[in-house]
């Protein structure tokens, strides 16, 4: 599974890049608002930190104008994927900008039969989100699982399942169970992977026998 950071902060996806963890970044509206600075900027900022995919939104949600958003965020870097909504003329300019060679992640899927739709339009990833169907109490990563089993009956599709929404650890390890592709995670929850009490308890023994030995490897 590849693992994307869900942010804006460029300290934060600076740092998390030197894990060797991070394969991508998406961004919105709301991160790039949060970030208080200006999406070409942010976005160009980005694409040299990261070479995998940087998911850039457009604002737009009309076709005209989507599509000429799209083309300008495509041009900033050739890993920016342009986001568009899962709407009619979200699909339509995926298809416009995916026959450009241009990636399309498409966003705010909350059913199998959208994502059929954003697989039959040639998008590049699919963004359900997990959280928000369990903020109104769906099992999110039902979703997850029965779009995961529709793609895999379809040789042709090739989008990328891209779980979106994520809000604990168990969203990731569930989803990779049932064979998503990626993972897009807020800084906290990247960093809640790393921890299990054991390790924490087990790497304290370790230390204090080795200090009981007075040796020194330096």
């Amino acid at each position: 599974m590849k693992f994307f950071i869900d942010t804006a902060d460029i300290a934060e996806i600076r740092d998390l890049a030197q894990s060797g963890m991070v394969d991508g970044v998406t961004t919105n509206p709301t991160l790039i608002a949060k970030s208080g600075r200006n999406i070409m900027e942010v976005i160009a900022e980005i694409c040299d930190i990261v070479d995998g995919p940087v998911s850039a939104e457009t604002p737009a949600t009309d076709y005209e104008t989507m599509l000429k958003e799209g083309l300008k965020l495509a041009a900033i870097a050739k890993n920016v994927a342009v986001k568009v909504p899962l709407t009619p003329d979200g699909l339509k300019t995926c298809v416009a900008l995916r026959k450009e060679g241009i990636m399309v992640n498409v966003t705010l899927c909350f059913s199998a039969a959208q994502a059929l739709l954003a697989a039959k339009a040639g998008a590049s990833f699919i963004s359900p989100f997990v959280g928000r169907l369990d903020d109104i109490n769906i099992n999110g990563l039902d979703l997850i699982d029965d779009i995961c089993t529709i793609y895999s009956q379809y040789d042709y599709i090739e989008t990328e399942v891209l779980v979106a929404s994520v809000r604990q650890p168990e969203h990731v390890t569930a989803a990779a169970r049932m064979g998503a592709d990626v993972a897009t995670l807020p800084p906290k929850i990247l960093r809640q992977l790393y921890n299990h009490p054991l390790t924490e308890k087990g790497l304290e023994m370790f230390l204090a026998d080795w200090k009981s030995t007075g040796q020194s490897i330096l």
